[in-house]
């Protein structure tokens, strides 16, 4: 499947989910901003593929990465951050959302796992309520040592300023 094909509406999420249940196929439910994907949100992506038959991406919108990064964020658009994260082997699907939690988009899943990075408590994570009133799982994985999109970002600035000082 091309990764194109791989990002799909919240309508179309729930009619698979459907078809998934039927054929007692698992998922697996992760969510984050994924603004300049790097090799920390791969290995994390690729260790949550393994919970399940699924892995189901949902994606902060533009604006919903505005609201809680602040500006300039996002620094790639949706769009793209959309396609290279269905680019990725481990992702089955990836479907954006509006709001600024996943909350709405877990309750019309209803996923078998939810997976954030370890830097979550479980107690904390949206949707553990949906998902544990269904029987399944809320884990957390161990992420990548120093490989994130804020240290990426601060590389960035530090290079930007050194050239500017030279």
């Amino acid at each position: 499947m091309d990764a194109a094909s791989k990002i799909i509406s919240r309508t179309g999420l729930q009619l698979l989910r459907k078809k998934w249940i039927h054929a007692n196929q698992s998922v697996v439910f992760t969510n984050g901003c994924f603004d300049i994907l790097h090799r920390g949100h791969a290995e994390y992506l690729q260790k949550a593929k393994t919970l399940g038959d699924f892995l189901i991406v949902g994606l902060n919108s533009d604006a919903s990465v505005r609201r809680l990064k602040g500006a300039p964020r996002p620094f790639v658009p949706q769009e793209d951050r959309a396609f290279l994260l269905a680019s990725l082997a481990a992702v089955d699907y990836v479907c954006i959302f509006e709001e600024d939690t996943p909350q709405m988009l877990i309750e019309e899943l209803q996923p078998d796992i939810l997976v954030k990075g370890e830097d979550y408590r479980i107690e904390g994570i949206v949707g553990k309520n949906v998902v544990e009133r269904r029987g399944g799982k809320v884990l957390t994985i161990p992420l990548t040592p120093n490989c994130s999109t804020s240290d990426l970002f601060s590389k960035i600035i530090a290079l930007k300023n050194n050239t500017e000082t030279q």
